[in-house]
């Protein structure tokens, strides 16, 4: 009956050592194994209450600080602690990147297990915040309310709340307030939208009981300074959508594609709706080296314009090319690498499942007067076949950035058959991809390896990485 009390208890004086997976730190307890804690740094000495016991570690939480890390700084943003998302806010940025950096070496040693380069130091971000270039929001009308508020037994008339969903609470939202991730006026325009609709009593959606108008709020910005804002409906209510759309229109001129879906499904994905343009056009238009990208509201895009820049001409210095090749860009998404290559390649092939994205690849294709891309769609391992380079022609060069579940090995194997001079492979998980290169360590040496940090204050890392035919 009283297992679960002796099962809590509190460490006491224990040495933060480490930075470990998904943003949370590591400690040793004084039985040795590890123990996980959320919002600590490397360096602090700290009392550790003990939350769940497992057979090879625990979780906790601090509950005393002892000594503080000098690798630690004041967070920046009032929600830190609460909203899971800058888990890292309280670390400097040069340690962020030494975590990162290691993160990617202890992957590919320890997984990957082949020789590898001196790796290239880790890019860092020139932005720190203000970096995201899309942000979604979600509506609820069960606010979370943090231990300060419950501590100081404030009563709440209203329990509204447009924001992000407390890590593993699928029905309570954290209120925000000021966001520091996408720059204004996305700051501006979310909190107009609250409060908007708690003036007009604009219904926020009831995820448990399934009803109300309001449901998500989706923010795009561009280089550019052009804006796209997307508001997601439950239920199809002309007159106050109306209203409230309006509203947005006229507060925010400056928004360029105003657009709206009402999705009654059980989930708010928006990928199999329609979407319908209340004002302004479909797209926002990025920009890299002249080449203009359209985005839609179902458009993937790297989320950090500026680093994704850097990413594409690190990717593009380590394909090293000279014009004369034949370059395959898999999982091209919108074919924003290939087009950024094309001027340094006779010609390049993306394949992309997304037919939606596809379309995308061939509009900036033909915006950009781009005539040496081609663009086919379809499932990486089954359009990715003999048949296909027969047709499209052998490559010199391979660039792949796989989703977060790296290359199928199919792929994998379909690369190894064909064995181009080079392969270019992006990674934002290096877990996978030090997976993918184990097995084709037979054929292929990894000649360079460079981190990328794009999601300053998060543990998120990419990794482009250079394998040569041995």
């Amino acid at each position: 009956m009283g297992r679960k009390n002796t099962d809590k208890v509190v460490f006491h004086q224990i040495e933060v050592l480490d930075a470990g997976a998904k943003g949370v730190s590591v400690a040793k307890a004084p039985d040795g194994k590890v123990v996980f804690i959320p919002n600590v740094v490397p360096g602090d000495v700290v009392d550790i209450q003990t939350l769940k016991k497992r057979k090879a570690y625990y979780e906790g939480k601090a509950v005393k600080f002892h000594e503080l890390s000098k690798h630690r700084v004041e967070p920046i943003c009032q929600h830190f602690g609460v909203c899971g998302g800058c888990k890292w806010q309280n670390m400097n940025y040069d340690q962020q990147l030494f975590y990162k950096h290691n993160e990617v070496k202890n992957h590919l040693q320890r997984i990957g297990k082949i020789e590898l380069p001196e790796f290239e130091p880790i890019l860092g971000s020139e932005k720190q915040f203000f970096y995201r270039n899309k942000m979604e929001f979600s509506f609820s009308n069960s606010r979370w309310l943090t231990e300060k508020e419950i501590k100081n037994d404030v009563e709440f008339d209203n329990k509204n709340a447009l924001g992000f969903h407390i890590p593993r609470m699928w029905d309570k939202i954290l209120d925000i307030e000021k966001c520091y991730l996408q720059e204004d006026p996305s700051n501006a325009i979310r909190n107009e939208v609250r409060d908007f609709a708690n003036e007009h009593q604009l219904a926020f959606f009831n995820p448990r009981a399934h009803e109300g108008l309001l449901r998500t709020l989706m923010i795009r910005t561009a280089s550019t300074g052009e804006i796209m804002v997307l508001v997601q409906f439950f239920e199809d209510n002309q007159e106050e959508r109306e209203l409230l759309l309006n509203h947005l229109s006229n507060k925010f001129p400056e928004i360029t594609s105003l657009q709206y879906v009402v999705n009654n499904k059980a989930n708010d994905t928006i990928y199999d709706q329609d979407i319908v343009l209340f004002k302004g056009r479909h797209y926002i238009l990025e920009e890299m080296e002249g080449l203009k990208f359209s985005i839609n509201a179902k458009s993937f895009y790297q989320t950090n314009s500026n680093q994704a820049y850097e990413l594409y001409k690190i990717t593009r210095d380590f394909a090293g090319l000279t014009g004369n090749e034949t370059v395959y860009d898999l999982y091209t998404g919108t074919g924003t690498i290939a087009q950024f290559v094309s001027k340094k390649a006779k010609k390049v092939i993306g394949v992309e499942s997304v037919p939606d994205a596809i379309l995308d690849a061939k509009a900036n294709a033909e915006r950009n007067n781009i005539t040496n891309c081609d663009f086919f769609v379809g499932d990486m391992k089954v359009v990715f076949n003999d048949a296909f380079i027969a047709q499209n022609g052998q490559p010199d060069v391979i660039i792949t950035d796989p989703p977060r579940d790296g290359m199928h090995k199919d792929v994998v194997e379909q690369i190894m058959k064909i064995a181009p001079k080079k392969v270019v492979y992006v990674s934002c998980n290096s877990a996978t991809q030090a997976r993918d290169l184990a097995l084709m360590d037979e054929k292929y040496k990894v000649t360079r390896v460079r981190p990328v940090d794009m999601f300053p204050q998060t543990h998120h890392v990419e990794n482009v990485v250079l394998l040569e035919l041995k």
